[in-house]
Parts: structure tokens; sequence; C-alpha cells
């Protein structure tokens, strides 16, 4: 493990992890601010819900394909130059969607953000160890992590709440003046990151190749498909099925769910990592398979939601654990193809839910993807690793 902190302030370690947390909050909420302005976003270029679901799906394509390609790329590049350069590109991102004269301009500025996603989540994921003393990295990991839920639970309502008052277009600007924010603060405080060892593909093939890293790569699949295929239309169900005007309440339960599950797994996933998978899916499958019977009122709406937030905001932390497991100590290259698989999977969750909401509707695309989070339970169930615990 580097030894970089040793060497330096303390307090300045831990601005550092905290501006790689910021920089991971800004990428979380890009990504999925769409979701919350879905709806604006297609009423204004003419288009419908599924088609709109690009600005879903365009991300989780390049970021699929930017987590490997950009991590070999560079080298040797420093990290903090390379975390710096995609800051900057995910502020171009955001001024670009808010003055889109047209649809494929926001679709264009939306692969820019998925390069960003594959590129920074891939090397800030793994930081902790060189920003912070060995004794405090399980912390300061905790923190890095706790991005990924906040962005939902601020991130995705903040966003939606501006875009009922200021058009969705203001929601964009305020995110890229945020991204500017966090480029300023990653300037100041994170230390020269030379790289410690560069990732080769050979790595990532071998990962693949092992029981245990297929196993991580198939479950994430399932559960992540049967998430976002649904979470992404979740805006018109509300809408059209609950019949609620504003869905910033909503959001936000859902998102607070989702900071509750991530710590919870935390605790859990250590020595019950299969059991937390099990028991995540399941309860999202629940979720998702009763918001067509309860969730026509605002109060059993809610209650779905919660269940569902607990529910999800235990994926990623399965789902990385999952890879780390496999990866026999080469961290950087699983945060990479946890990064790789899990943006891929984004991408194909948007897609078959766009599919589905406009051939049928937004409940019967809740049943779907209810059947898929089952596949995720049966497949983690019948799974030989890992044990419980996070050594397979």
């Amino acid at each position: 493990m580097p030894h970089d902190a040793l060497s330096r302030s303390p307090l300045l370690g831990w601005l550092a992890v905290v501006s790689v947390a910021m920089g991971i909050f800004a990428i979380v909420t890009a990504e999925i601010l769409p979701i919350g302005l879905l709806t604006s976003i297609g009423s204004t270029f003419g288009i419908s819900d599924g088609t709109a679901g690009l600005t879903m799906t365009m991300p989780g394509v390049l970021a699929a394909v930017s987590a490997p390609v950009v991590t070999v790329a560079v080298g040797r590049l420093d990290r903090r130059m390379l975390l710096c350069g995609l800051m900057l590109l995910l502020a171009v991102a955001n001024v670009l969607a808010a003055t889109a004269a047209s649809y494929p301009v926001v679709v264009t500025s939306r692969a820019l953000v998925g390069v960003v996603i594959g590129g920074f989540w891939s090397i800030g994921a793994g930081l902790a160890a060189r920003l912070v003393r060995p004794e405090r990295v399980g912390v300061a990991t905790a923190v890095i992590f706790s991005a990924v839920p906040l962005g939902s639970v601020f991130g995705v309502p903040a966003g939606t709440f501006i875009a009922q008052f200021g058009g969705w277009r203001t929601a964009f600007v305020m995110l890229g003046a945020l991204t500017v924010i966090v480029l300023v603060a990653l300037v100041a405080v994170l230390p020269p990151l030379p790289a410690a060892q560069p990732v080769r593909l050979t790595a990532l093939v071998e990962l693949v190749r092992g029981r245990t890293g297929r196993t991580a790569l198939v479950l994430t699949v399932l559960v992540v498909t049967a998430h976002f295929s649904t979470y992404t239309y979740v805006t018109p169900f509300l809408q059209q099925v609950t019949g609620v005007g504003s869905t910033t309440p909503f959001l936000l339960v859902f998102g607070i769910a989702g900071v509750v599950g991530n710590f919870v797994a935390g605790t859990t996933v250590r020595h019950r990592l299969r059991v937390t998978l099990i028991a995540s899916a399941a309860a999202l499958a629940s979720a998702t398979v009763l918001l067509p019977v309860f969730g026509t009122e605002p109060s059993g709406a809610k209650m779905l939601l919660v269940l569902w937030g607990l529910a999800y905001g235990a994926v990623p932390v399965c789902s990385q654990s999952w890879f780390t497991a496999a990866a026999a100590g080469v961290t950087e290259a699983a945060s990479v193809l946890f990064t790789s698989s899990f943006q891929a999977t984004i991408a194909l969750g948007a897609v078959l839910g766009g599919v589905v909401v406009d051939a049928s509707s937004p409940s019967m695309l809740m049943v779907l993807g209810s059947g898929v989070a089952l596949l995720a339970v049966l497949g983690a169930t019948r799974s030989m690793s890992p044990q419980e615990s996070v050594s397979p």
C-alpha cells in the first residue's frame, strides 16, 4: 500500500478525501439528474419518455467503455492531473446540456458525462489509501463511497426542485457551478499522485475468467438492470399512476433510505456479503412488484420507495466487494471492472425500460423489473462464492 499520506498533514489528507467525495457526488448527480427531469426534457424537444431515457443510456455506455480505456491509456499519468481534467470536462458537459438547442446536443453532453464517470470513478474509488494514514483508510473509503447515495438524497431532488422554478436547464447550470467549485477544491488540496501500478488489460481479463469474478459480473448485471430499468422511469410512474404533481419529496425519501441502506450494508457486507446481496435484491423485487398495487396512493408509494431505497443503497457496496474478493489485491483493476459493468448495465436497464414503458405502461415495467431482481436472488442463492465473508 502506498504511504504518500505519512509525510503530509492529516488535515490536508482528509480535505483531499472530502474533495474526491465531492467529485463523485457531482458525477453521480450529473448521471442520474435526468431521472427527475425526464418529462420536462421530453416536453421541450417533443420526444417520448422512452426516447428521453437516452439521457440515462448514453452516460452508461460511454462510462462502461471509458473505465478500462481511460485507465489503461493514461498509464503512469499523475492521477491528480487526470481527476482535475475529468472534472473540467464534466463542467463543460453540464454547460453544453444547459444551452442545448436540440436533443442530439443534450445526448452529446451526456456522452461526455459518461467519459468522466468511467475515468474518475475507476481512479477515485481506490484513492483513500494514498490520502490518509493506514489506520484511517477504512473510514476514508466509507466517506468516498457515501457520495453515491448522497447524490440521490440531495443531488437529484435538489435538481428537480430547481427545475420546478427555473426549468430543467437551470438545474444543469447549477450543477455546472458546483462542478467548478469541486475542481477548485481538487486543485487546492490533492497532492501529486503518480500511478503506483498501471492497470493492464490482461489483469481485467484474468479477473473475469475467475469464477468469483464471473459471478460478480452476472449478479451486478441482473440487479442493476432490475433497478435502473424501473427507477429511470419512476417519475412517469409517480405522475401517471400515483397522480402527484411534484416528485421531489418522493425522490428525497428514496435517497435518504439509500444512504441508510449504504451504511447498513457497510456493516454487514464484511461477513455476510451473499446474504446482504440476496436481501437487497429480494427487497428491490418486492418494492417494484407492489408499486402498481399500493403505489396508486402517495402514502403507499412513499413506503415502497423507502424499501426500494434501502435495497438499492446496498447494491454498490455488495457489487464492489464481490469484485474486490475476486481481484486478489489488484484494487484498481477491481474498481475498473466494477465501474465498467455497473455503467454498462445502467445503460442496458434504461434502454430496456424505455422500450417497455413506450410499448405498455410504467406499471408493467415495475412488474418486469421485479422479475429480473428475482433472477439475481436466485443467482446469488445458487452461487458457491463468495462464502459468508468478503474473501471467497
